[in-house]
């Protein structure tokens, strides 16, 4: 099998992959700090979740955005004698068009190698994890670049520390945008707000990819991953071609197939809206 890891900056996602096919997936808090004896516990917990090993996994691929956890992922499989195969600008087989391709994130990185294998190009991918991103796939494959804003969780966060009198509350898009009381209001602002703020940076992307197409916005693709991709309040967004929480997890298990000549990954499109 192979072991899919995905560090983020809250989480640490894991994806189990048998014969080309995604047969499980995990999460786990980040801790920054994690020695890599400490990972390799939390990765051997995640694994026997499933009734499985380091023994059943034949190689490691990963996607990290914090690199005291990259070097930890790379001793533990070192321990395992299992290769390992970590997704950066140098590894990842697509031209990377922007001024230092060195800093873009390793997972954003993987989610346009996934659209542009999975859905087609040119695709915009939008990542609701800690931060939102929004990425651009050009027309030849080439990732071109993107934007960069506060996630949701982190702005409620924010919101919640740095008011006196505000609570924390449940992500629940409310009945109406103009609230009733506090917690209606700041559901509201921040469910309602947040949608806007994607959706805006989501159809200005979109459009700048078109016209450098030649095409209408509506025929470069619009996936949404992350995290939050499957929150209920995710559907309210329009034009929107697949909704896929797993896309970083299957761009790395296409990664290990094509440069390490893995198992190719066994699946059409990505979750669609129906």
């Amino acid at each position: 099998m192979l072991l899919a890891i995905d560090i983020g900056n809250t989480n640490v996602t894991t994806g189990l992959f048998r014969a080309g096919r995604l047969i499980a997936t995990r999460r786990a808090a980040t801790s920054r700090d994690a020695t890599s004896d400490e990972l390799e516990l939390l990765l051997h917990g995640l694994l026997g979740l499933d009734g499985a090993t380091f023994a059943d996994v034949a190689a490691v691929a990963c996607a990290s955005v914090v690199p005291s956890l990259t070097a930890a992922v790379e001793a533990v499989a070192s321990r395992h004698d299992r290769p390992c195969l970590i997704a950066s600008a140098g590894t990842i087989p697509i031209a990377v068009r922007v001024d230092r391709p060195a800093e873009v994130g390793a997972d954003r990185l993987v989610n346009a190698l996934a659209a542009q294998r999975l859905h087609g190009t040119p695709a915009v991918v939008v990542d609701f994890g800690t931060a939102t991103t929004v990425d651009a796939v050009a027309a030849d494959g080439a990732y071109v670049g993107g934007a960069i804003a506060p996630g949701l969780e982190l702005g409620l966060e924010a919101l919640a520390a740095r008011t006196a009198k505000l609570p924390r509350i449940e992500l629940r898009a409310p009945d109406r945008a103009i609230g009733r009381d506090t917690v209606s209001a700041m559901q509201a602002g921040t469910i309602f707000g947040y949608q806007a703020l994607a959706a805006g940076l989501l159809a200005r992307v979109r459009r700048e990819l078109a016209d450098a197409s030649g095409i209408a916005p509506s025929d470069v693709r619009a996936i949404l991953t992350g995290g939050l991709s499957a929150a209920p309040w995710v559907r309210g967004f329009d034009g929107i071609d697949a909704i896929d929480p797993d896309l970083t997890l299957k761009g790395l298990a296409i990664l290990h197939a094509e440069i390490s000549g893995g198992e190719p990954l066994e699946l059409g499109l990505g979750p669609g809206l129906g």
